[in-house]
């Protein structure tokens, strides 16, 4: 038996709920792929109803751990580096999304306990899932896995098909959009200066993680005098989110802690300009059919390079339909299958 670990879906809005669940149910849909074996989902009670149908669970409880000590698993994945969840039997695989910590505003006796954790959750593990080239590199500069094979599986595009709601305080004209939690990492405070000069809005939707920060933009917005046009939404649901990537003039994502970035190519799929740092993993995901602004995001450099980037855009630069096919090119169906390959070669070795 296989068993994948939905445990991040206690976390919904965020990204690792997303890449949760999207690939639980892709990897359902192929699991008769495995060789010789079936897969399962271990996922809290709460949550089950969040997968397909067809998904084969093993509900617990939010304290139950008695799965863990599960003889009749053969190969578990973790599906998360983050995960208080660990097997004591059966082989394993980790899914590492980033070392963002190294990154952050951290003192160095948090960064080394960071670290200490990922170090523990590598321990015993037959492969590491890698979601970007980026991941990958920076987990071998800073770990020493030793002959563990570390596969790089990107993640899928998160399609919609559900409603699309308007949201109660629409924007009154053209606006870009940002989305993701808000904090330092997030960089979201570079954003209101590229509003000097021109009409458009700024939304900026996610879980507001640390209030100091959320005032540090707003801050900046008063310092540019654009207050009036900078709005923090706070936590949205998808159906809030798909009408505003739907409808923006331009997403903008200036992150400078990223293992992927799904929110760039969620937006990407409508064809939408997208503004991104070149830092992290982010030039991997958004090649030649995104904008940059510069890797020190001087104010200037930045009005000049959104400017810029929108007027090429309006001259047919960058096409909708070659965006969207880049969205695209990222697929949660081929994901799942580079999983299930790996599930058989991890078992037959």
């Amino acid at each position: 038996m296989i068993i994948f670990d939905c445990e991040r879906l206690k976390h919904p809005n965020t990204g690792l709920y997303h890449y949760t669940l999207h690939l639980a149910n892709a990897l359902a849909k192929q699991a008769k792929a495995l060789v010789d074996n079936e897969l399962r989902f271990y996922v809290r009670s709460k949550d089950k109803t969040l997968l397909d149908r067809s998904v084969r669970t093993k509900t617990v409880g939010s304290f139950d751990r008695g799965i863990l000590f599960d003889r009749r698993a053969d190969l578990w994945h973790i599906s998360s580096q983050l995960s208080h969840y660990q097997p004591l039997n059966g082989k394993k695989i980790l899914t590492v999304h980033d070392l963002n910590f190294l990154y952050e505003e951290l003192s160095n006796r948090e960064k080394r306990k960071c670290l200490g954790f990922l170090k523990k959750n590598l321990r015993r593990c037959t492969a590491i899932v890698a979601i970007s080239e980026y991941t990958k590199r920076d987990l071998e500069e800073h770990v020493d896995v030793g002959d563990v094979p570390i596969e790089v599986i990107y993640n899928g595009c998160n399609r919609y098909g559900g409603e699309v709601t308007e949201p109660s305080e629409k924007p009154q004209g053209k606006f870009i959009f940002a989305v993701g939690t808000v904090l330092a990492k997030k960089n979201f405070h570079v954003l209101p200066a590229i509003l000097a000069g021109n009409e458009y809005e700024l939304v900026i939707s996610g879980l507001i993680d640390n209030e100091e920060y959320r005032r540090k933009i707003i801050e900046e917005a008063i310092r540019h005098g654009v207050a009036d046009r900078v709005r923090i939404t706070g936590p949205i649901g998808e159906s809030e989110k798909h009408w505003y990537l739907k409808n923006c003039d331009a997403f903008v994502h200036p992150s400078i802690a990223e293992g992927f970035g799904l929110p760039v190519i969620e937006a990407m799929q409508y064809g939408k300009p997208v503004f991104i740092s070149d830092h992290t993993s982010l030039p991997e995901i958004g090649g030649e059919y995104a904008y940059y602004f510069n890797h020190e995001f001087d104010a200037d450099g930045m009005r000049d390079e959104f400017m810029k980037g929108m007027a090429d855009f309006a001259n047919g630069g960058k096409r909708p339909e070659d965006i969207i096919r880049r969205a695209e090119s990222f697929s949660w169906d081929e994901a799942a299958r580079k999983h299930i390959d790996l599930y058989n070669q991890v078992l037959a070795g």
